[in-house]
């Protein structure tokens, strides 16, 4: 039977269901896109707002069991698979075929063997919502589809949920008719039929009927409703169903929507909250649960991922969506976003949060692990899987991020360090002598600002007027301006630089002065975090500056940590402070930190005949300053020809 539909010329109007979708005087059909968690909001409103006798869906008898079983376990997710030992047993990829052409929506390829078809009991699947929803309201539930072994999917790439909230469900539906393909696959026919014989057979009984069906169906389940020569085609079951678990890396390919979205939509429907915005309300959620992580993981070398920051990265995410031809963001987007903005350490934040799903356990049933096609059943046997409630095509996406290392490998890698030789990873080392540079270059504009006079204008502004002393003599009617005298230069050879004060000496354990491999470099003395505590890979370890003095032209010096002459001090601050004047041939020292120097700092400087310069923290770049802060040892030099791939950056 082939079968073929002229679409008529309609005008479809508003509400929650149209003329278009009924299918016959007693059944309303209700076409969803799968996984969706906008259709699974439309479903739960046009079956509360409506009055019906009974539900019909498109699943198999045999999962009914299974599948209303698993629904009352809700909100722990669960799956319910099938093995089919079909002789052609058929899974879709979204690749490429086997000539290197890119395959057609719909038309999967074909191998020998067993295969698992499962019905994923997710929140936001429409027809899971629906199932939910009539076994609360004790309403008749139908399962009206072929049985078949092997099942095969139908699957196109759709327009994007999220045009249901500015065009009703009606006007979605007839809009993408006149791009279905019509069935052409001999189980695809015989699938519709077999929906719509029985949707003959419910009508007898029940006056309301409500159908919830797959957008690619429901045209032709309608056309064949109405045809004369409509017969029950002959099923071919498999094996009896049964509930599993998943494991928790699996819900990202069982979910439609991401876990934390779902477990959003979950949480809303507990606390009776408005959910009908959450498949993009949530992503803001998302960003926001994210950062909390990130700063509690990174802790003081985290950036500020401030709301203007945020609204950046949303931007961002909006663009290559809008790039993307959608609405809402896939998950590889919001990573891209969020290392672009932020850098990869609340990048992966962002992906570990976006997996989260805290709502229930996932130990009530034998796990399986699902992958993308793929599931490994409790026997450790791996199948290929396919949906009964087939989504949006899904395809593997690459975004380049370090991951965080391993408990098991961090212990590995500690327990082969080498303690009799270090060194550090020369990219940093140009970074931090960059900025010590900008450092000396700011200081001696403040020096020079320092000096700066203030003279009547007479046939010059100089260096541009001084607006405050202009006002001071504004009854004078006199203005003035500005001189400054050159920048002295070469006036600088020490900058002191305080990420953390007051700092706590129990926080920064590891205390050492560093001497320059050339000319390029300074001698670098520091006060930082205990970096054997944090191997980030084999002989890669990470610490936190918490202070940093510099001496540059290099020259060697006496470790200021064992140095007696400097034993007066009592914090690492003043030890530090006290080690720039001492090794300092200028008059005048660099120093950044977040507040400026008190009485006690200056006494400092005035004992040994010095003076500060001082440059405060916050007018430098906050991803910059973080960035800095950041050093990593390495085991010996031979590291640096990997460590590149070890290093991510905050």
């Amino acid at each position: 039977m082939t079968l073929t539909m002229a679409i008529p010329m309609m005008t479809v109007t508003g509400g929650a269901i149209a003329e278009l979708l009924r299918i016959g005087p007693r059944v309303t059909a209700l076409p969803i896109v799968h996984g969706s968690g906008d259709f699974a909001w439309e479903v739960r409103r046009a079956m509360l707002q409506g009055q019906w006798d009974c539900l019909a869906v498109p699943l198999p008898e045999s999962f009914q069991f299974p599948v209303m079983q698993a629904i009352q376990a809700l909100p722990h997710p669960s799956i319910v698979t099938a093995i089919e030992n079909g002789a052609a047993a058929t899974f879709w990829s979204p690749s490429t075929s086997s000539a290197g052409e890119p395959s057609h929506d719909g038309d999967p390829p074909t191998t020998s063997g067993p295969q698992v078809s499962y019905v994923p009991i997710d929140p936001c699947q429409g027809v899971i919502a629906a199932l939910r929803i009539a076994a609360e309201e004790r309403m008749p539930i139908r399962f009206i589809d072929l049985e078949t072994d092997p099942f095969l999917p139908q699957r196109r790439t759709l327009p994007d949920p999220y045009a249901l909230k500015k065009v009703a469900l009606p006007q979605f539906a007839a809009a993408i008719v006149p791009f279905l393909q019509q069935p052409d696959q001999p189980q695809w026919i015989a699938r519709i039929q077999a929906m719509a014989y029985q949707l003959r057979e419910l009508s007898v009984d029940y006056r309301r009927i409500l159908f919830i069906c797959n957008v690619l169906d429901w045209p032709w389940v309608r056309q064949a409703f109405f045809s004369r020569e409509l017969e029950l085609p002959p099923g071919s079951g498999g094996n009896q169903p049964e509930i599993h678990s998943l494991r928790e890396s699996s819900l990202y390919f069982l979910m439609g929507e991401l876990p934390y979205i779902t477990e959003l939509y979950e949480q809303a429907r507990v606390d009776l909250d408005d959910d009908s915005r959450l498949s993009i309300d949530g992503i803001k959620q998302l960003l926001l649960t994210a950062r909390q992580s990130y700063l509690a993981d990174y802790q003081k070398r985290a950036r500020r991922i401030t709301p203007r920051m945020l609204g950046q990265c949303l931007q961002y995410t909006r663009n290559l969506t809008l790039l993307e031809g959608g609405f809402r963001p896939q998950l590889v987007t919001l990573v891209t976003a969020a290392k672009q903005v932020a850098g990869d350490g609340f990048a992966i934040h962002v992906l570990e949060t976006a997996k989260q799903y805290r709502l229930g356990s996932n130990a009530l049933w034998p796990q399986v692990q699902l992958g993308l096609d793929q599931i490994r059943l409790p026997n450790r046997e791996i199948y290929p899987a396919v949906s009964r409630l087939p989504g949006p095509p899904l395809v593997w996406s690459r975004c380049e991020l370090v991951p965080r290392p391993d408990k098991q490998d961090q212990r590995k890698w500690s327990q082969r360090w080498n303690p009799m030789q270090q060194c550090s990873w020369p990219p940093e080392d140009e970074i931090i002598e960059n900025f010590r540079s900008t450092v000396f270059d700011r200081a001696r504009e403040a020096m020079g600002a320092d000096l700066a006079k203030t003279e009547k204008f007479s046939t010059s502004i100089k260096d541009g007027i001084d607006m405050r002393d202009t006002l001071r003599n504004w009854h004078s009617g006199e203005i003035y301006v500005k001189v400054l005298p050159p920048i002295k230069q070469g006036r600088l050879d020490t900058a002191v630089m305080l990420f953390d004060s007051p700092a706590d000496p129990r926080d920064y354990p590891w205390r050492t002065t560093w001497f320059a491999e050339h000319d390029n470099e300074s001698t670098l003395a520091f006060f930082g975090t205990d970096f054997a505590k944090e191997p980030v890979g084999p002989g890669i370890c990470l610490s936190t500056y918490g202070g940093v003095k510099f001496l540059f032209p290099p020259r060697p010096i006496r470790d200021i940590w064992a140095d007696p002459r400097l034993d007066f001090t009592e914090t690492l601050e003043e030890r530090l402070l006290a080690a720039a004047c001492l090794h300092s041939e200028c008059r005048h020292i660099a120093l950044v930190s977040p507040g400026p120097p008190g009485l006690a700092w200056r006494q400092l400087a005035k004992h040994f005949g010095k003076s500060w310069v001082h440059l405060p923290l916050q007018r430098f770049s906050d991803a910059t300053v973080q960035q800095l802060r950041m050093v990593h040892v390495l085991n010996g030099k031979q590291v640096r020809s990997y460590a590149a791939q070890f290093i991510r950056k905050v």
